[in-house]
């Protein structure tokens, strides 16, 4: 698993003086025909947008979408309908959308999520919008893309709880509208309908869920589309380090870094990418999360600890830069996440008719 360095936006400039021995310096003799030199004038300081415009160099404007080569409509039609089909869980009331709601910022707003029998996994929902374009999936990065991560929580026990790939591959041969999307997704295959293929569909949909914003249209070129405040909350966010795990595109979503960089994370139960790699160098390493929409995908971090934005920001500060931040500083910089607030396709993220089951689909199974 690539992982990137932490890179400290803290570091101190120790200017070294060399006292040895005291002595009189000469003074340069003048004469009288050398001319005095001009002295330059100090250099005008950067307006906060002028001083903006180069601190967004590191960032990028979101892609329309992470479409694969070979996509089709079918495919994505066919994940629309899977994606909010509660019979993928073992008891008929769990989907992908129970936890990342698409008409809420692709969360479900939860600590962490009820699942089968009510029961919690121990890690917070992360958004799905944007997340095809995130360098792994999962906080701890085991899943390569949207496809695998799709396989995951319709067979994890604590989430949707079904049985086996088989089971799922039975159930849905028995809804008639299903084994019709498939072929008609996927025509080459044989057979058509597999468990591959419903995580393909799955993350062919997820593929187009961006999200747009204000910032997109800034970096742009568009000078208005920020306030005063925001370039100020922008320019903060810089200058004070936090663009070292979050800039480009998805302002995050790149690469993993230790949770607790300069001052440990208070509760290290859950140690990330180490339960997955079982390397030391990997205590504590979590993907950082993209910035897109951060404002409306609260609790934050893996474990859901922060309840609101201005706590995660002052967090953060804390634990990664070694910053106390203050209250009007987190206010500044949450003002300018704000702006990466964006909006779906609303036709896009529809709802759509689900086909009806048939006479030999299983019943809901709440044991």
């Amino acid at each position: 698993m690539k992982k990137l360095s932490f890179l400290s936006a803290c570091a101190l400039a120790i200017t070294l003086g060399s006292a040895c021995e005291k002595s009189t310096p000469q003074q340069p003799q003048e004469s009288p025909e050398t001319p005095r030199t001009t002295q330059e004038a100090p250099a005008a300081k950067k307006t906060p947008l002028e001083l903006a415009r180069e601190n967004a160099k590191p960032f990028a404007q979101l892609p329309k979408d992470w479409a694969k080569e070979g996509q089709t409509s079918a495919q994505e039609d066919l994940g629309r309908m899977l994606y909010y089909d509660t019979r993928l869980s073992k008891n008929h009331d769990i989907s992908c959308n129970s936890c990342h709601g698409l008409d809420s910022f692709g969360v479900d707003a939860e600590a962490t999520s009820p699942g089968h029998k009510g029961a919690r996994g121990d890690r917070n929902s992360p958004t799905v919008y944007n997340a095809a374009g995130h360098v792994q999936q999962f906080w701890d990065g085991r899943a390569a893309d949207v496809e695998a991560q799709a396989k995951g929580p319709v067979l994890n026990p604590v989430e949707m709880a079904m049985p086996s790939e088989e089971r799922v591959v039975e159930v849905l041969s028995t809804i008639p509208g299903y084994v019709e999307a498939f072929s008609k997704a996927y025509p080459e295959a044989d057979p058509a309908l597999t468990y591959d293929n419903m995580a393909n569909a799955i993350g062919a949909f997820e593929r187009r869920l961006t999200t747009p914003s204000r910032w997109d249209k800034f970096l742009e070129g568009d000078d208005k589309a920020l306030s005063g405040e925001e370039l100020d909350g922008f320019n903060l966010f810089v200058s004070t380090g936090c663009h070292a795990c979050h800039s480009g595109a998805l302002v995050g979503g790149a690469a993993f870094y230790k949770l607790g960089a300069v001052e440990p994370w208070p509760k290290q139960d859950d140690k990330g990418v180490f339960a997955v790699s079982k390397k030391d160098d990997d205590l504590m390493m979590f993907k950082a999360p993209s910035l897109r929409n951060i404002a409306k995908t609260g609790p934050y971090f893996h474990d859901g600890s922060a309840k609101s934005l201005d706590e995660a920001i002052a967090k953060m500060g804390k634990h990664q830069l070694g910053a106390d931040l203050t209250a009007a500083q987190v206010k500044s910089i949450a003002t300018w996440l704000e702006s990466l607030t964006g909006e779906p396709d609303k036709a896009y993220i529809a709802k759509p008719t689900l086909p009806a089951s048939g006479p030999k689909t299983p019943k809901p199974d709440p044991t």
